[in-house]
């Protein structure tokens, strides 16, 4: 079997383009649908000459002949059947895996602020259910285009040359049953529309609960939340039962008004058998061809029903399917020095009107440790995302002589690391949370957040599943296992947003010896509000209350402000109570 290729393509949000890019498959669709679909009215002819041949009271070896050839006759139209099919089945899946793959890819390069407005089960579903409703949809319009469309075509001429006027008389019933499809379209697409909406609301509440379980356990709202769970979970069967009432339930009824010209056909075909210008095979014959036609003219309303309902999930991921983007990839670093250059730096988020952090100027070198404090709510975790270059800034840094705006996102990526206030653990082994999938030794980053002492504990080392968002881990070992992915690559600039505020002081000093000590090709932007060992770095960022800054040494600012002075004595104060 040819393996799966998922690979981009053009202009993704025209769905025609899906069956271009398959050429080689839906040509070889078109040639066993038509070659299948031609051939299978030969079967009904075959049968009726059998009956007549049995009916005649030929020769046993003339019957035995015509029903070897029947035989060998059905076994080759079910070969072809199965190319058809198969074709079919890979062009859906190959459909399947193209479309999520350019919906992946559409994801991933969306800027944070779109992605911050999404909601998490809307684009599940969207990605999920969605892309197999559409693409089931273009399967079974594809299947029933030779299925029904040529098959009914070659029955209908066939019927032709058997008697014009019954052909014409009892298939008047047929486009009856079409119609009401067709009056039945905008019905069905106003309750699926309904109900994929209700399904998306849905999958955005199971994934609260699980991300939250924790925190409506701890508060007793769980009744609560399953009770209103329970009255969505009703709401959405009542949808779907509306979405897929009409849709299947149809279908004997298109079946038995498609079938109603059967009375025509036994009237006026069993007058001609009685005539003598008929034989029993050739009524035989014409019966079987005119109740499968009808059968396919029941399907052919369905089918209607059908694409409505893949039109209501193609419009819901049609605006995921934008052109494929690759990433930039980064030009030659300088991985020997580091020069951080800072003026005048304002910020706000882009749903924000006013500026967090106003005209901050700072400027750091390699091996320099910067703290960042503050009261509450002046910007300290907002100076140190701005330094990441995701969102437009006013102002200037630099990099090594370059502005960060310049450098494209990968090469960002590649000099910038960044820890913010949650752990962010996946549900895997510690080694894959700090490598993130990469092949690297970690040793050495363990050992410089003190991580190594607590393995020696572990049976499976770093094997160690780490469990749901690190639940199997105390607060202060899923902080130390953040703070090693990000100490991982040695980045050019480390920005750390309170790493240590599930961590002892002890083991936080050491942590502090180990960053000045190994990292000093690297600045590190150190975000806190623990100012104990603000003592043993270079320079420190002090953020006031009207969004200014100062940019001094600690024991300058011990001079220079009494908040950061009191602040700072009374935390070490308080550690040496708690020593």
């Amino acid at each position: 079997m040819t393996r799966l290729k998922i690979e981009p393509m053009k202009e993704p949000d025209k769905i025609i383009n899906y069956w271009k890019k398959e050429k080689f498959t839906v040509a070889c669709i078109v040639i066993f649908g038509l070659t299948f679909n031609s051939a299978t009215v030969l079967g009904p002819i075959y049968q009726g000459k059998l009956i007549d041949s049995i009916a005649g009271a030929e020769s046993l070896d003339s019957v035995i002949r015509l029903a070897g050839s029947f035989v060998f006759l059905i076994g080759m139209i079910q070969l072809l059947r199965y190319f058809k099919r198969y074709y079919i089945r890979r062009f859906d899946n190959n459909t399947s895996a193209v479309m999520r793959f350019m919906i992946y890819n559409n994801i991933m390069h969306k800027s944070l602020e779109e992605l911050g407005n999404e909601n998490i089960g809307n684009l599940i579903t969207r990605a999920v259910s969605d892309v197999d409703v559409c693409v089931e949809g273009m399967r079974k319009f594809t299947t029933e285009l030779f299925d029904t469309g040529v098959l009914m075509a070659s029955y209908l001429v066939s019927m032709l040359a058997y008697d014009a006027k019954i052909t014409v008389l009892s298939t008047l019933y047929i486009p009856v049953a079409m119609a009401l499809a067709e009056k039945l379209k905008n019905v069905i697409y106003k309750y699926s529309a309904s109900f994929r909406s209700k399904s998306s609301y849905i999958a955005g509440i199971v994934y609260d609960a699980i991300e939250n379980a924790m925190l409506y356990r701890a508060n007793g709202i769980e009744a609560q939340n399953g009770q209103k769970y329970d009255d969505d979970l009703e709401d959405l069967q009542r949808k779907a039962i509306k979405a897929n009432i009409l849709e299947n339930s149809m279908q004997p009824i298109y079946n038995v008004i498609a079938m109603l010209g059967v009375i025509t056909v036994i009237y006026l075909g069993g007058t001609k058998v009685i005539e003598g210008s008929w034989t029993v095979g050739i009524f035989s014959t014409y019966i079987v061809m005119f109740a499968a036609m009808a059968n396919k003219a029941s399907k052919a309303a369905k089918l209607f029903n059908s694409v409505q309902k893949s039109q209501v999930s193609w419009k819901r991921i049609k605006p995921y399917l934008a052109e494929y983007q690759i990433k930039d990839k980064a030009s030659d670093i300088d991985e020997s020095s580091t020069e951080l250059s800072v003026k005048n730096l304002s910020f706000c988020y882009p749903a924000g009107r006013e500026a967090i952090i106003k005209n901050i100027s700072f400027e750091a070198n390699h091996g320099e440790i910067i703290g960042v404090t503050g009261p509450i709510a002046s910007g300290k975790s907002t100076l140190g995302f701005s330094l990441l270059g995701l969102y437009p800034y006013i102002g200037s840094i630099r990099i090594d002589g370059k502005e960060l705006k310049d450098y494209s996102e990968y090469e960002r990526s590649m000099m910038i690391s960044y820890l913010g206030h949650k752990p962010q653990l996946l549900s895997d082994t510690i080694y894959n949370n700090i490598t993130l999938g990469n092949e690297k030794d970690i040793t050495s980053v363990m050992k410089d957040v003190c991580f190594d002492i607590d393995l020696q504990s572990m049976p499976d080392g770093v094997d160690t599943l780490v469990g749901s968002s690190g639940i199997r881990l105390s607060g202060g070992q899923q902080a130390r296992i953040a703070l090693a992915r990000t100490l991982l690559n040695k980045s050019k600039i480390i920005i750390l947003d309170d790493p240590f505020s599930a961590i002892d002081m002890k083991t936080e000093e050491r942590i502090i010896e180990n960053l000045k000590a190994n990292y000093k090709n690297s600045i590190i932007i150190l975000i806190s509000h623990r100012l104990t060992i603000f003592s043993r770095i270079n320079k420190i960022i002090f953020l006031h209350s009207d969004k200014t800054a100062s940019y001094e040494t600690h024991d300058d600012l011990m001079k220079s402000s009494g908040l950061y002075a009191e602040i700072f004595n009374l935390q070490c104060m308080a550690g040496d109570n708690n020593d």
